[in-house]
């Protein structure tokens, strides 16, 4: 079958959340065609590039949603009666997001709130047909239309109280941001020979990455399946921090009504863990709907550290991850100090990179503690010496793999107070390594009894179970081993490209035919399109093309074919 799978800031750029475990779908899934509908996030992420791509890839479309459009004179560009339209739309969906009442949209889409629903998905609808129609949006979503709209929604009777304090600053911030979450309304990917040719959407995230699946679903009937290994709507929610309540409040509820469209249309929901899913519900998704598919990771790299008899350093524990405020190494050195005060003679190797400037400024901080906590051991405040406490990255000398940073000790430690799937502590499992982990995210999930969990941000909890594993080598060893075998029976690829396989069959046996062939009479031809003409290598022949539906085309995308070059006319 034909897969349109859809990313964001991801697949196949070199750089993004969901390009290792997309890559390794694509790739275990050689019985498939793929297509990419890909959207960017930044101008360095394009420039980077893409990751080598298998044959299985028929095309690559991509767009950005990081461009700056040029100023508009506050107009709105469209004739008398599409700016009537338009004036409507988007009046509709901006008082779905003022509805008295509202507060959290999470908890009026469990409480039932249908009609609003219903409103926001009509409207969020008749928005990408007149873009089809009138040649896209964007123009239109900066005008002094949208933004008067807004504010008579917050300005209507029964508005709640945080869109009425809005003043016009918020309007506008506000204004901005939709007009960034509804670009992917204005690409020209839901042609026949786009979205409408494939069998099954399958968006590798929710928020802009599951709108063109709403659209292929809208227009050509395409089903969708939805992904989250973390969830959209909880990042935007611990997004801005510092903008004013009535930002936070209107977009809250905007990507809280779009997340409760996207898992109500979607045909299947695959959180990756419990954590996850537990969002997914309390915004409105369907329990019959959701199936729990774990993270594939390759266990291959770690597969001689795991079978390894010992460690190399019983006495050292062992921290990898990338260095920024939500994984508390504050709270892991202070904790050390309790370990290294019970015993002497242990080390703590803290392997990572940074991320970012806000990552290499906690980095330094981090340096500056170690060097205060222990003194009398540290030749300077940023150098390691005799100092227990070592930073370091993979790739030198001493630590060559990733493998051989978890093999360097004898305990991995996590100590994040903020996490969803902890890919790090998955890797120490493969390693056969005794875990000390706080209770986060789906961390109790992922351990299932193989390690020690503790509160977070609680240092003498977190040096007692460190010390409870480094007197106990017996005890390691059968955590590290049960570790090993959990790991290796939930979280590889080959269980997450069976699973996802499993549910597109399953997903298409229950989807009507869409696509007619017609002869040269304009009779229909029965199983005209056999689903082996999609096989790789095209050894049936080409497919019948199916009925064109027509259309203006109103491309603000890019089109390439899988080597990353301009694709050819009907490519």
């Amino acid at each position: 079958m034909r897969i349109g799978l859809l990313t964001e800031g991801g697949y196949p750029y070199l750089s993004g959340e969901t390009r290792l475990w997309c890559d390794r779908l694509v790739r275990g899934l050689g019985q498939h065609e793929f297509e990419i509908y890909a959207l960017s996030r930044t101008e360095r992420q394009e420039d980077e590039g893409w990751l080598p791509l298998p044959p299985q890839v028929d095309r690559v479309r991509t767009a950005p949603l990081w461009t700056t459009e040029a100023a508009t004179d506050g107009r709105t560009p469209y004739g008398r009666r599409a700016r009537r339209r338009f004036a409507d739309c988007y009046g509709d969906l901006a008082a779905t997001l003022c509805a008295g009442g509202v507060g959290d949209p999470a908890t009026t889409s469990t409480e039932g709130s249908a009609l609003e629903a219903d409103r926001f998905g009509n409207a969020l609808y008749a928005l990408a047909e007149l873009a089809r129609v009138e040649g896209g949006l964007p123009t239109a979503l900066r005008s002094e239309t949208a933004v008067r709209a807004l504010e008579r929604a917050c300005r209507a009777p029964g508005a709640r109280r945080a869109a009425r304090e809005a003043r016009v600053p918020d309007l506008l911030a506000v204004a901005a941001h939709l007009e960034r979450a509804l670009r992917p309304l204005s690409l020209d990917w839901y042609e026949d020979d786009a979205l409408g040719a494939v069998d099954l959407c399958h968006a590798a995230s929710g928020g802009a990455a599951a709108l063109p699946g709403l659209l292929a679903r809208h227009f050509f009937g395409v089903p969708l399946l939805v992904t989250e290994y973390g969830v959209r709507l909880r990042a935007h929610y611990l997004a801005a921090p510092d903008a004013p309540p009535a930002v936070r409040a209107l977009l809250a509820a905007f990507h809280g009504r779009l997340a409760a469209e996207t898992y109500g249309r979607a045909a299947a929901v695959t959180p990756g863990n419990a954590h996850a899913r537990r969002w997914q519900e309390r915004c409105g998704a369907d329990r019959a709907k959701l199936r729990t598919v774990h993270p594939g990771m390759d266990a291959a790299p770690f597969t001689e550290i795991g079978e390894a008899p010992e460690c190399a350093d019983p006495g050292t524990v062992v921290w990898v991850g990338r260095v920024e405020p939500a994984k508390d190494l504050v709270c892991l050195l202070h904790a050390f100090a309790e370990v290294r005060a019970a015993e002497p003679g242990t080390r703590l190797r803290i392997v990572g990179t940074p991320a970012g400037a806000e990552g290499a400024a906690y980095l330094g901080h981090c340096r500056a503690l170690a060097a205060q906590l222990f003194p009398d051991e540290a030749e300077g405040p940023h150098t390691v010496g005799d100092n227990p406490v070592s930073f370091e990255e993979v790739g030198g000398p001493e630590l060559p793999t990733l493998a051989d940073a978890y093999g360097s000790g004898a305990v991995t430690v996590l100590s994040s107070v903020v996490e969803g799937f902890p890919a790090g502590l998955v890797e120490a499992m493969f390693c056969a390594r005794a875990t000390v982990s706080t209770d986060v995210g789906a961390v109790v999930e992922v351990i299932g009894g193989t390690g020690l969990v503790v509160p977070p941000r609680n240092p003498r909890a977190l040096a007692e179970a460190c010390v409870a594993l480094l007197r106990d080598p017996a005890r390691r060893a059968r955590l590290g081993a049960a570790a090993r075998a959990r790991a290796l029976e939930l979280f590889t690829v080959e269980q997450n490209t069976t699973a996802f396989h499993d549910l597109y069959l399953e997903i298409v046996s229950h989807t009507p035919v869409r696509r007619l062939v017609l002869d040269g009479a304009g009779e229909p031809v029965p199983f005209a399109a056999p689903a082996e003409s999609h096989i790789p290598g095209r050894w049936a022949g080409p497919a019948p093309r199916a009925v064109p539906r027509g259309g203006p085309s109103w491309a603000t995308g890019t089109t390439r074919t899988a080597g990353g070059f301009p694709a050819a006319e009907g490519a």
